[in-house]
């Protein structure tokens, strides 16, 4: 269930990665920035679809 969450957090980060790029017009920082959100968003997507969201333990 851990997983979820740093797959969640590298989306996160490159997503501020992306923005930040395209905001100095690297472009190819950008363009690294957007694929990185595009593959860990969808595996954490697919993570939380297949293993459920992680709950806290009570």
């Amino acid at each position: 269930m851990g997983l979820v969450i740093i797959f969640g957090l590298v989306t996160l980060l490159a997503a501020i990665g992306a923005f930040t790029a395209l905001k100095n017009k690297n472009l190819l920082g950008a363009f690294w920035g957007i694929a990185s959100f595009a593959v860990f968003g969808w595996f954490t997507v697919m993570t939380v679809i297949h293993s459920g969201f992680p709950t806290g333990t009570h």
